[in-house]
């Protein structure tokens, strides 16, 4: 198995690290093939990502990815965008469940569901026009790209609670009554329960009544605000994993982006990161292994080892280096 490792801008090249720390415990047989991507590349040769990169992306399984900066530069070519589209990975995944010890901004843990978003169309088709007095961005809603990401949804419903939201804005976008369809047909194919939702009652239903939820399938803008306002509801960006799915690649990254803020200063959470990780090994079918992951970010938040955005006083490092002990006696003992 083949990973390439991009720690990529910011906080990236702090916590990818501390996965790769955890990930390395295991001794399994990966071989990680280091590749520099994102904004530090382009200061220095003027291109984020160009073909060499994205034949080594290619050469590999999968991905394990920091965060990239990108600058207010029509020049600069979106890496995360370039990388989905070639790879053609369509479907985003994104698991809003609670860890130990942790609340959100509703105080509650009573909730474990999954964002399904379509990940290379909706608005981030990068079919654009640039004018003096007007911009232009075509929203692309294909049969194709709704069916094949409502499948994938109905996959994840049937491992787990077979029950399927369908959100959208048809009423106004008039583009999303293909998506609506399409999912519905899907749903009803693969005898998936389902029901369906305006995107702006869903994001108020959804920190009301996160409960009620529990596979979420979307267009690309709608699943990227939905998944990161739920952060909110496990109490950090910092601990929000994702994959990226195609039919061939796989590319997995914390929610969070590169933080340039706190970039340097040690206090970035790992844990996103790591949680990332822990979906790659699961799409490795490694769910042993995953599980030994999630027990010990539980333990490590339950001994409140943890940065300061969830009140502790650990640095990156340390906390990386708490998990990797807590998989390191799992599997001692």
């Amino acid at each position: 198995m083949r990973v390439a490792i991009v720690e990529g801008d910011g906080i990236g090249r702090e916590v990818i690290p501390a996965a790769v720390e955890v990930l390395d415990v295991f001794g399994l047989p990966i071989e990680k093939v280091p590749l520099e991507l994102g904004y530090g590349k382009w200061e220095k040769c003027g291109i984020a990502i160009d073909d060499n990169d994205l034949d080594v992306l290619k050469s590999c399984d999968c991905v394990l990815f920091g965060a990239i900066t990108t600058p207010p530069d029509p020049n600069y070519k979106s890496v995360l965008l370039t990388i989905r589209k070639e790879l053609d990975m369509y479907a985003n995944i994104r698991p809003i469940k609670p860890l130990p010890g942790v609340t959100g901004v509703i105080g509650r843990s009573d909730f474990d569901f999954v964002i399904v978003r379509e990940n290379t169309e909706g608005m981030y088709s990068s079919i654009e026009e640039f004018h003096e007095d007007v911009s232009y961005t075509k929203r692309v809603v294909s049969r194709k790209g709704s069916e094949r990401i409502a499948r994938t949804a109905c996959k994840i419903a049937k491992e787990r609670h077979n029950d399927l939201t369908i959100v959208h804005k048809s009423n106004v976008l008039k583009s999303d009554n293909m998506f609506l369809n399409t999912c519905r047909e899907v749903a009803e194919s693969e005898n998936v329960g389902h029901r369906d939702m305006l995107v702006d009652a869903m994001a108020y239903s959804l920190m009301t009544y996160p409960e009620r939820y529990d596979v979420v399938v979307t267009t690309n803008l709608f699943g990227d605000i939905l998944s990161d306002m739920s952060a909110a509801l496990v109490g950090s960006l910092g601990l929000a994993p994702s994959a990226n799915i195609g039919d061939k690649y796989a590319f997995f990254e914390p929610v969070h982006g590169s933080g340039p803020d706190i970039a340097g200063k040690g206090i970035a959470n790992p844990i996103a990161a790591i949680l990332s990780m822990k979906m790659m090994l699961e799409w490795m079918g490694r769910q042993k292994e995953a599980d030994i992951v999630e027990e010990a970010v539980g333990r490590c938040i339950t001994e409140n080892i943890t940065t300061p955005d969830l009140g502790g006083a650990a640095s990156t490092i340390e906390v990386g280096r708490a998990i990797a002990n807590h998989v390191r006696e799992m599997l001692d003992g």
